[in-house]
């Protein structure tokens, strides 16, 4: 791996909105190119907007969805690599030629060339498909790059196989934080008012992303992601309203050892950017523990234990 400069962003996307949500990432990356930033990562769908997609029938999801090859929003994304000269991730909703929707992530690079991740656990719609495959890459930049998409992260064998598959650093663009969750000890709802009021009250809404519904959840977990395989970790995320929900933004950047490079809990559009040092990798925590695998040990991790459920199914139970 080179040395790279890299930038999370987190910004309020508009539902259906693509026209001004291509423009934001246009305004960051022209922002992160006068940073010499060299790769760029945006959140989940925040291309087409996300929470509100739950509740759209399948036409709407249609009308909002794209092919890949073709599509306005990847094509936007290569001109801004191209003329950038920096690689840029960004997520939508994508039409595939099966006719299937996916919650994907587009990663789009400066000699023309595209990687899609298709979300593996999608929860959002019973329109959308979950993807059945892992995704790691080469970027121009000199790197082996893995994209995870939010609820992803939470099972650890799949940053685990994205190591094992040679990445290097791991793109995570989410929509969460805030959120109503059937756990009880796992984040909660925001008051939209504190978002409505952040101008006059900054402290109030910085106090809820900083705390057990922001980051304070976020590090319960997110940086053994990163460390247990040594992987340097892009967070990129929603901020603000989405739909009935606030999203507590919370951009970072972590090392290999699951130290934190850069981060924000500013209630605004941001973006957070770390110099990405390749030295630390090889000898880190993660990546001997790594060379310390016992694979004839692990059979049991591939065979169905019978208490296996649809994402969707778990993540909008109701517990009594």
């Amino acid at each position: 791996m080179n040395p790279i400069k890299a930038a999370a962003v987190q910004f309020n996307h508009r539902p259906g909105d693509k026209d001004y949500n291509l423009g934001r990432v246009r305004h960051f990356v022209q922002e992160a190119h006068q940073q010499n930033v060299q790769l760029i990562t945006f959140p989940e769908m925040c291309l087409t907007g996300y929470w509100h997609v739950r509740n759209l029938s399948e036409g709407k999801c249609r009308a909002l969805a794209e092919p890949i090859e073709g599509g306005i929003s990847t094509t936007a994304l290569k001109k801004m690599a191209v003329e950038f000269d920096m690689t840029i991730g960004a997520g939508l909703i994508e039409l595939a030629d099966d006719g299937r929707m996916f919650n994907s992530y587009v990663v789009a690079m400066p000699d023309g060339e595209v990687a899609v991740h298709r979300k593996l656990h999608c929860f959002i719609s019973e329109h959308l498909s979950s993807g059945a495959e892992f995704t790691v890459f080469d970027i121009p930049q000199g790197a082996r790059v893995g994209v995870l998409i939010c609820y992803d992260n939470n099972i650890v064998e799949n940053a685990r196989i994205n190591a094992l598959m040679g990445a290097e650093i791991l793109l995570s663009p989410h929509q969460t934080g805030g959120c109503d969750s059937p756990s009880p000890h796992c984040m909660g709802v925001i008051d939209t008012e504190l978002w409505e009021n952040r101008h006059a009250d900054p402290d109030a809404i910085e106090a809820e992303f900083q705390g057990p519904k922001g980051r304070q959840w976020l590090h319960r977990w997110l940086p053994a992601r990163a460390h247990d395989n040594g992987l340097f970790l892009l967070f990129s995320n929603g901020v603000g309203i989405d739909d009935d929900e606030v999203r507590t933004g919370n951009a970072m950047i972590l090392g290999p050892y699951g130290e934190t490079l850069a981060e924000t809990w500013k209630a605004d559009d941001m973006m957070v950017v770390a110099d990405l040092d390749p030295t630390l990798q090889p000898t880190s925590t993660g990546r001997r523990w790594l060379k310390s695998r016992r694979p004839d040990l692990y059979r049991p991790l591939t065979i169905a234990t019978g208490h296996e459920e649809d994402t969707r199914t778990i993540r909008f139970r109701k517990e009594n």
